[in-house]
């Protein structure tokens, strides 16, 4: 697929989401710092920028979108599914220093069914084959992971979490969690991954629900458990999304009725997140705005410099004017032009 910048994929984006029916969502900047205090743990990055307000109120640059979306909805009205475009802001873990980054993403909230994680899932992988034809979507199931991790207290949880993110498999077999160690090296397909599932859990209605949904979906899919994400902000199914070149996750989602719960709601929510700045890489460098430099000494006659523009132009030439010699697709000297 050919490369493009960043402006012409937003707007691929947003055709894929508009052809799906969402609705374009757009928010302040900021919100109050208390949206944030009290979802500190379900924030990705807790570095909060901050700053009073005129009325003496503290407010914060939003780091987050999903939580504006939450906090200005409202429940019992249907399903509200919505796109964003927007820029959040952070502090950045490893230089301390402020961070504008560029989000695009959907939520679909409401009465979340079977078909409404389908779709999403779905757009996710629309917008992966929007980036590039070389893409992956990891897809995993928080429910499932919680059948093999049921028995476990808290502590020892969230340790067998991290095992599994990390896919640490002898580290999960010596301390004797051998289904979470057999959950963590499987990874394909649903075709090949669903029946190993039914082997290790057997009968369940949230192996049944998964499987219907995964089986359903079409592009480059993989089941992979290592995918497991917060359980401070998700539940159910989860996804990531991978394009060759970047070494992260370049779109990042899943059910997040967890949060909504936390923050008041009685609703189901999935959504996602595209992550742009991470495929800057990926765009070309934009052409120079001119086709063609003029170089004039600084003791010129402004009227012949002008005058030597206007010639360059008339003849279609978009025309950059300077002192010093830059490299151009073609360059003309004052001194050429006003002898010829």
């Amino acid at each position: 697929m050919k490369a493009v910048n960043q402006a012409e994929l937003t707007d691929r984006l947003i055709d894929v989401y508009e052809d799906f029916g969402y609705s374009r969502y757009t928010m302040s900047k900021f919100e109050e710092y208390d949206l944030y205090v009290k979802n500190r743990d379900s924030l990705i990055n807790d570095g909060i920028i901050t700053f009073t307000d005129t009325n003496g109120k503290l407010l914060a640059l939003k780091p987050d979108v999903t939580m504006s979306i939450i906090k200005n909805g409202s429940d019992g009205v249907g399903l509200q599914k919505v796109y964003y475009n927007e820029n959040v802001y952070r502090v950045s873990k490893g230089t301390g220093s402020f961070k504008e980054l560029m989000q695009a993403g959907v939520e679909c909230i409401g009465d979340i069914d079977s078909y409404s994680l389908f779709e999403v899932l779905t757009l996710a992988v629309k917008s992966l084959e929007r980036i590039t034809d070389d893409y992956l979507l990891d897809v995993s199931c928080l429910d499932i992971l919680n059948l093999a991790l049921k028995d476990l207290d808290d502590t020892d949880k969230k340790e067998a979490l991290a095992l599994i993110s990390n896919k640490n498999i002898p580290e999960l077999e010596k301390r004797g969690y051998h289904n979470l160690a057999r959950l963590a090296s499987l990874h394909g397909k649903p075709r090949t991954v669903i029946p190993a599932l039914y082997e290790l859990f057997g009968n369940s209605k949230e192996l049944n629900g998964f499987e219907n949904i995964v089986s359903s979906l079409e592009g480059n899919i993989n089941i992979d458990f290592s995918v497991t994400e917060s359980l401070n902000y998700y539940n159910g199914i989860v996804f990531k999304g991978f394009i060759k070149d970047v070494p992260e996750s370049v779109l990042s989602g899943g059910q997040y009725d967890v949060l909504m719960k936390k923050m008041g709601r009685k609703s189901g929510a999935c959504g996602f997140a595209v992550y742009l700045d991470l495929l800057k890489r990926l765009y070309p460098s934009a052409p120079a705005p001119y086709d063609a430099v003029l170089i004039y000494n600084k003791t010129d006659d402004i009227q012949s410099v002008y005058a030597a523009k206007q010639m360059l132009s008339r003849n279609g030439k978009r025309v950059l004017l300077s002192n010093t010699e830059i490299p151009a697709k073609e360059t003309y000297f004052l001194k050429e032009l006003t002898d010829a």
